[in-house]
């Protein structure tokens, strides 16, 4: 049975792990809420990798979401917004236990596939981006929006953004623009094209397959559906991409965009301008870290410390406000410019957090 199409009895879990023939299931469960990881869903999803990984009857582990309209549209936000609002401590506990999540996912010791159909964003591209074989359609639609919330692209989005050809991943990440299928092939974010109508019909392939499987068959059996397109709209505009988002600075990117009288590059600013000019700035020390680093979990490290001060920032909570509780979309940035920001107020997004750091767990 597909994710896809399927009826979702209200009595199911947020979140469904199950063995089908050679394959350990994983359903993420909340389809009204084009199924959002809430703090247990992470962990159950840890615990379903733990039985999946000492299981011999497993031989691949398959990631999809219930429903029509997507496989993960991110975290639990608001969730999150609140226990912002009175000083708590969800963000420390569910960044956590999430960034461990996306590092274990991307040793995972058995292949990992994931069904990136519809939209993918935030949370749910750290579930899925960091595994062995990502699977895209024609209906994907991928994002890190994250800097219109006054936050950055997380879940390892800073190693994956870095990774990206040329300036693309810098674009995508400063301006929160959606991917297509072919367009996350291009970034380096999924694999393959597979139609959203042949996605029954390989998740049955997959499911007969042996349970002493290699990556490389398990690539044989998706590539016999894959449509083999490798780009999408944006790797014709890399040229000019390259050439505006090179910079170091948001302000010299900024000048540049200004200095371009195209369509694509008013467009552009146009879209920058209404982000945090605070998120603006730390998302872009972070790629370009990032960009010198040699494994996600040093990024994953670096995306924790700028999280727990984002965390307890007015940006955040603001648009959270903007964009999820009063949907006004209209936020109020602070400070509103990106000339009023001072070194002294990037600082504390990359300073060492002592006993806070993020430590992984090398047993898993």
């Amino acid at each position: 049975m597909t994710a896809r199409g399927a009826a979702v009895e209200s009595s199911e879990p947020d979140l469904i792990a199950r063995r089908e023939g050679a394959v350990g299931v994983i359903r993420l469960n909340r389809p009204k809420a084009i199924n959002a990881v809430t703090l247990e869903m992470f962990r159950d999803v840890d615990k379903a990798l733990d039985e999946f990984e000492v299981d011999p009857e497993v031989g691949l582990i398959l990631l999809e979401g219930a429903g029509e309209r997507g496989l993960c549209a991110g975290g639990d936000i608001r969730a999150l917004y609140e226990s912002s609002q009175v000083g708590g401590d969800l963000g420390k506990i569910l960044w956590r236990e999430e960034y461990v999540l996306n590092a274990r996912i991307a040793e995972f010791p058995k292949p990992y596939v994931a069904f990136m159909d519809g939209i993918v964003m935030g949370g749910g591209v750290g579930l899925s981006a960091h595994g062995r074989h990502r699977i895209v359609t024609e209906r994907t639609r991928l994002a890190m929006p994250e800097v219109g919330l006054g936050f950055f692209p997380d879940v390892g989005g800073t190693w994956l953004l870095s990774r990206s050809p040329g300036e693309i991943g810098t674009y995508f990440g400063l301006t929160g623009h959606t991917m297509n299928g072919p367009d996350a092939i291009f970034s380096r974010f999924a694999d393959a094209v597979v139609p959203s109508g042949k996605l029954g019909a390989l998740r049955e392939r997959l499911v007969s397959l042996q349970a002493r499987v290699s990556n490389a068959d398990v690539k044989n059996t998706i590539d016999g559906f894959a449509t083999g397109e490798t780009a999408g709209p944006v790797a014709a505009m890399r040229p000019q991409i390259d050439r505006w988002f090179a910079h170091d600075r948001m302000q010299d990117i900024i000048a540049a965009l200004g200095a371009d009288r195209s369509e694509l590059a008013r467009s552009t600013l146009k879209t920058l301008n209404e982000k945090s000019p605070r998120g603006l700035v730390v998302a872009l020390k972070l790629l370009r870290l990032a960009r010198a680093s040699s494994s996600l979990q040093e990024c994953l490290v670096r995306e924790y410390r700028a999280a727990l001060q984002v965390f307890g920032s007015d940006d955040f909570r603001e648009g959270v406000r903007a964009a999820v509780i009063d949907k006004d979309r209209n936020p109020r940035w602070s400070p509103p410019r990106i000339e009023d920001l001072t070194p002294q107020m990037i600082a504390p997004y990359f300073a060492e957090i002592g006993a806070d750091e993020l430590v992984f767990d090398q047993t898993k």
